[in-house]
């Protein structure tokens, strides 16, 4: 009898030791972005959390690192991208999508602490914070390189997002974000060989077919923050783009 029970524990151990060994080699997708990708999920949402439903997590693990007020600048100066680069692993993947808090005068005050220098160059801007603190502030794109840069060399995936649309329609259509962080978020991508998906062209082309009363079904309090409906349409633009890109093997882990 407890030769029964002896190999009745061994093989729960090895059933415990190959279900860690698969979860731990197991790819990851990190999202980092900001509150359009992940939000309250309450009456507001972003399309980080719907979109794990699209994809095989028995073979893939979603892991949403994007927090609600964060431009490219602050994800960094917070660590929350030296959280996620540690975490990183060969064969991992990371979206990467910002814009919506990036527009303001890069300073030290409540509304300009996040904001960045326009553009993708290598200009800065160097601020001295009341505690005496110096802060380097460099450009949207150079942010974007930095994630891009640094998730190639941990052997991941790196894959840009420009950002979705706002609800703001002028004469029908809705505004784009294709002269300023959308371009730049494309340029970078294309510099540093990198796999682009243009969110907000697919979202925009959507949301000018529905039409500005439909669309404003999806936003419950502002221009910006969509409820589930709108984050699984956004969602479903992320998954679209990557079905698109040439060589990107994020599209193996996707549900047909």
């Amino acid at each position: 009898m407890n030769k029964k029970y002896n190999f009745i524990a061994t093989l729960i151990i090895l059933c415990i030791a190959t279900l860690a060994f698969v979860a731990q080699h197991k790819p990851a997708l990190h999202t980092i972005g900001d509150s359009t990708v992940r939000n309250s999920n309450k009456e507001t949402w972003g399309w980080g959390t719907p979109i794990a439903a699209l994809f095989d997590t028995a073979k893939i693990h979603i892991e949403n690192n994007a927090m609600a007020g964060r431009s490219t600048r602050t994800f960094l100066s917070e660590g929350r991208w030296d959280r996620v680069l540690e975490t990183l692993k060969p064969g991992d993947f990371v979206t990467i999508q910002f814009g919506h808090n990036d527009g303001s005068l890069p300073d030290t005050t409540k509304a300009g602490r996040r904001g960045v220098l326009k553009g993708t160059g290598e200009e800065n801007k160097v601020l001295t914070w009341p505690d005496g603190k110096v802060e380097i502030v460099h450009t949207y794109g150079w942010y974007i390189r930095k994630f891009v840069r640094e998730t190639k060399a941990k052997g991941a995936t790196p894959i840009v997002l420009s950002m979705i649309p706002r609800n703001i329609f002028k004469e029908g259509k809705v505004l784009r974000a294709n002269n300023d962080f959308g371009k730049w978020a494309a340029e970078v991508a294309k510099e540093e060989n990198a796999f682009f998906v243009d969110l907000n062209k697919i979202t925009a082309d959507k949301y000018d077919a529905l039409g500005p009363d439909k669309v404003k079904l999806y936003f419950p309090g502002d221009h910006t923050h969509t409820n589930l409906e709108g984050a699984k349409v956004n969602a479903q633009s992320v998954v679209e783009g990557i079905k698109e890109l040439k060589g990107c093997e994020l599209k193996m882990y996707l549900l047909r």
